[in-house]
């Protein structure tokens, strides 16, 4: 059976492949459909779409947006963003992005004062795109300061480690209604690491008013319960299902693009139902 891809990330953000690595790589394993997804910048669409050419599989241009709901950080995923939207995105997000940079800046600054030798020069030089706490975590890494990525996250990097004071978002409302204006299909990304079920419906019920069309009912940390679950809220809710590795390369190596961690499956047809939709 037919299988896609509709969450990845490359070096625009904080992947470690580049898109044309992307679509290879998804060609090589046999994905049929594959989504582009960096984290608030479309800066890598152009690449994705010129190399997309002539290839064996359908690619789809996306964007995934931090966001604000009840202090929680929400990401919302957009996909079948069109060649013309791209300037609209980059518009939406200038403001949010700013503070994004000045945000991860004063982190870096921080953890140096703090002994950890990490330079936002030196990041800047090595990395083309945005700098998050994702590619910090990578330099610390590196730099031989943390055992894994995953520990940073719950220590250094945590908005309660002392270090990381995170920036001013857009709401949820505001990316979902802007999507919606552009004629991009909005989807909940990962509902389940962000709410607990209730939570989770709490979020829908103030979403799907404001034109939210899709959620992540498939996910590489999604256990088949949890996936189960999603299903039949989506289904409650009236919203298609969407679903992804949110694979980010050698940052994430234990997710794969298309299988995630060995067990993630997510059909093309939920690719074919979305872009009807948006058609």
């Amino acid at each position: 059976m037919k299988i896609c891809d509709l969450h990845t990330h490359s070096t625009f953000s904080d992947g470690t492949r580049t898109p044309a690595e992307i679509i290879d790589e998804c060609v090589r394993i046999g994905l049929s459909a594959v989504a582009l997804t960096d984290h608030n910048t479309v800066k890598g669409l152009n690449e994705f779409m010129e190399y997309a050419k002539g290839k064996p599989i359908e690619c789809v241009n996306g964007v995934e947006i931090s966001t604000d709901y009840k202090g929680k950080d929400v990401h919302i995923v957009g996909l079948f963003l069109t060649e013309g939207s791209f300037s609209k995105v980059d518009a939406f997000l200038e403001i949010a992005n700013a503070r994004k940079a000045e945000s991860t800046k004063n982190l870096i600054k921080a953890l140096f004062e703090a002994g950890y030798k990490i330079d936002y020069d030196e990041i800047r030089a090595s990395h083309a795109g945005q700098i998050n706490r994702a590619v910090v975590a990578a330099e610390l890494l590196k730099k031989g300061c943390i055992p894994d990525i995953k520990h940073a996250f719950k220590t250094l990097l945590s908005e309660n480690g002392g270090y990381y004071t995170p920036p001013k978002r857009v709401s949820s409302e505001e990316a979902i209604e802007f999507l919606s204006s552009i004629r991009a299909v909005s989807v909940l990304a990962h509902p389940y690491l962000t709410f607990d079920k209730r939570d989770a419906e709490d979020f829908l019920r103030m979403a799907v008013p404001h034109g939210l069309m899709a959620m992540e009912t498939r996910y590489s940390t999604y256990s088949e319960e949890i996936s189960r679950i999603a299903s039949e809220t989506a289904k409650r809710f009236s919203l298609l299902e969407s679903g992804g590795s949110d694979d980010h390369g050698d940052n994430k190596p234990h997710i794969r693009l298309g299988t995630g961690m060995g067990n993630l499956f997510v059909p093309y047809a939920f690719y074919e139902k979305l872009k009807e939709t948006y058609s």
